[in-house]
């Protein structure tokens, strides 16, 4: 039900006041989805790419594969780090050389792409290429896996990248089709949402959106300080600024810090996050 109320959110938008942007036709490429990925959550993203794109699509797998709960792969990630081990991998089969676009798929681990994808970037050839990521996490990295993204690879072209929390993927078909439009990739009008309004210091109100939306999480410790909104499909969007609280076992003085939280609002549903930036 909640999927197709989104469904249905998308495709009104495209009819009322939020604009949309022009059709755009999408330029002839080649176009190479590869991707690594622990469970399913971004193969899953990765399989929509490839088939909205009509793409090659390969996966990235390591020898050795990470498995696990989620504390076993958190340990022996962080073993490997220390130790300044990267996974031996797999060869992959598609010639790099033969695409002019590679959508780079992965899951965040530690605000950054998986030790995988770290391992790929050591040998794969990627000058001259445009890299468009994509990712996977439980309350952000896109924007700090992508500046990792930049210095890694200075000789292509990184441009702006799609995220998707694990808890948001029924979200995803819909945000991907509009993400390729809005890029260019395929053809087709595209949701163009307004700017956000100016930060401002949050209301009794706004402070109960936050708390709802972060709700037991507990990567997120925080107490929302300013907010901007802007109208969305089938509600609004929030973009917080918050301060990060003492965490359980640190002292009650510990450096605060902040974190900015976009959170949604959408008709007849409860408010969630999307995004952490940190």
């Amino acid at each position: 039900m909640k999927t197709i109320k989104m469904m249905l959110a998308f495709v009104a938008a495209m009819l009322t006041a939020v604009s949309c942007g022009s059709k755009k036709e999408a330029p002839q490429q080649k176009v190479l989805v590869i991707y690594y990925s622990q469970t399913t959550t971004t193969k899953t993203v990765a399989q929509e790419l490839a088939t909205r794109l009509g793409a090659d699509i390969e996966e990235i797998v390591p020898v050795t594969p990470y498995e696990g709960d989620f504390q076993a792969t958190i340990a022996r990630w962080q073993q490997e780090r220390e130790q300044g081990i990267l996974p031996e991998l797999n060869p992959i089969k598609a010639d790099l050389a033969q695409y002019d676009v590679i959508f780079l798929g992965y899951p965040v681990w530690g605000g950054t792409y998986a030790p995988p994808v770290a391992a790929f970037l050591e040998t794969a050839d990627l000058s001259g290429k445009k890299i468009v990521p994509f990712c996977s996490f439980g309350s952000g990295g896109l924007d700090s896996s992508v500046r990792d993204l930049k210095e890694k690879l200075p000789g292509a072209e990184i441009l702006p990248g799609y995220g998707v929390r694990k808890a948001r993927m029924e979200a995803m078909p819909a945000e991907v089709d509009n993400f390729l439009k809005a890029g260019g990739f395929i053809e087709g009008e595209y949701i163009q949402l307004p700017d956000f309004t100016e930060q401002h210091a949050v209301s009794e109100e706004e402070s109960a959106i936050f708390d709802t939306a972060v709700g037991d999480y507990p990567m997120i410790k925080a107490k929302a300080t300013t907010v901007a909104s802007r109208p969305i499909p089938g509600g609004t969007e929030y973009l917080f600024t918050a301060a990060n609280l003492p965490r359980e076992g640190e002292a009650p003085d510990a450096p605060a810090g902040e974190i900015k939280v976009y959170v949604t609002v959408l008709e007849g549903q409860a408010p969630e996050f999307t995004q952490v930036l940190r």
